[in-house]
């Protein structure tokens, strides 16, 4: 089996998840690069060395351009503040080497239809990490609506919403500060992919956001939040189905409510991150009085579950998605084909998210493709 160099810039709550998995990828799945974690790159020393010792890596660094430019360094995850994802990405694309990219693909719609220019020109392999529709429940409820068994699809409700920000308490951080760190650019990416992978391009958006915690406490004072707690918006769907996404990072109670429902001629399904290894399903066929939808533990015969677990309803994690996704990255490289999501899958969903924002500053539907 091949060795494979990588390379991650940050080393905090989501450069921990990728190391995890990108050392443990090869042991789950049968795949044809074996990676080698080579170098960490963080902020300051003394955490760049923590990350080094405590995940395993070769080599650390504080400058990102020392990891991009080692030739050990043979593919890139970068999992940094969405500000710094476009200058990293040019560089080690521009170098031909593979690029994981943390969503969203850039702190700005510019960002990322330049991010898919240069991977364009580079040919590079290129991904966006959207895990959370990896699940073994989600990819089923793909196939179901791609079989055709929930009939014609006309509508879809999606929300992202957590608490984490919900007690008015909490300090002032960058979370509270610039367009790009608020729920907008944070939460909102994961759910407008999944409509996207379920139910196909958004063609308009009537949307509006809102700051629920006006001012936070900093430093003895109060600091004003400049950015969104909360967004929603209306959509109608390229195939006619219309949809409502809704996303709060001041939602209290929910920890993870990345959750969808989905409506056809002919059925029905529900999902909910809170409860990942399970799908609701309704189905319009048999005597009314045994009707109901019907709780589907996923095992086995579900996509990806059984290289984790081979007893049904034993149930997969979140560190499990981030290793389909390691399996996934190292499939792409070693064919040298990108595999969704790209980074024009990426772009796709900062175009949504443009228009929404548009929507927002002009109280109207938007399209998101003007023409």
């Amino acid at each position: 089996m091949q060795k494979l160099g990588i390379g991650i810039v940050g080393g905090g709550y989501m450069g921990k998840a990728h190391a995890v998995a990108m050392r443990a990828v090869a042991s789950v799945f049968d795949c044809p690069l074996r990676p080698v974690l080579e170098r960490v790159c963080a902020t300051t020393v003394q955490s760049a060395s923590n990350y080094k010792k405590a995940y395993g890596f070769n080599t650390m660094t504080t400058d990102w351009r020392v990891l991009v430019n080692d030739p050990k360094v043979e593919a890139i995850i970068i999992a940094s503040p969405q500000k710094t994802h476009r200058e990293i990405a040019e560089a080690a694309l521009s170098l031909g080497k593979p690029v994981f990219c943390e969503k969203p693909l850039g702190a700005s719609l510019a960002d990322a239809e330049a991010l898919v220019a240069c991977a364009k020109r580079t040919g590079a392999v290129n991904m966006v990490g959207f895990n959370y529709i990896r699940t073994p429940a989600s990819q089923y409820a793909r196939k179901l609506i791609e079989s055709g068994a929930l009939g014609e699809i006309y509508w879809f409700r999606g929300e992202h919403t957590e608490d984490f920000l919900a007690d008015p308490a909490i300090p002032a951080s960058w979370r509270t500060q610039g367009l790009a760190n608020g729920v907008m650019g944070d939460l909102a990416p994961h759910m407008v992919n999944a409509a996207l992978a379920l139910m196909g391009p958004i063609a308009e958006v009537c949307a509006r956001r809102s700051t629920v915690h006006k001012s936070r406490p900093l430093d003895g004072g109060e600091q004003e939040v400049s950015n969104d707690d909360q967004l929603q918006f209306m959509c109608r769907f390229t195939n006619g189905a219309d949809g409502h996404l809704f996303f709060s990072r001041v939602a209290t109670g929910r920890k993870m409510g990345y959750a969808y429902e989905i409506t056809g001629t002919k059925g029905a399904i529900r999902f909910d991150q809170e409860d990942q290894n399970a799908l609701w399903l309704y189905k319009a066929e048999g005597p009314e009085v045994e009707r109901g939808f019907r709780k589907i533990l996923t095992g086995p015969a579900h996509p990806d579950y059984g290289a984790f677990c081979q007893g049904p309803g034993h149930g997969t994690g979140y560190q499990d998605q981030i290793i389909i996704e390691a399996r996934d990255f190292l499939q792409a490289i070693h064919s040298g084909i990108s595999l969704w999501p790209t980074f024009a899958d990426g772009l796709e969903v900062s175009q949504v998210l443009a228009a929404a924002e548009q929507s927002h500053a002009s109280g109207r539907w938007q399209p998101v493709f003007p023409e």
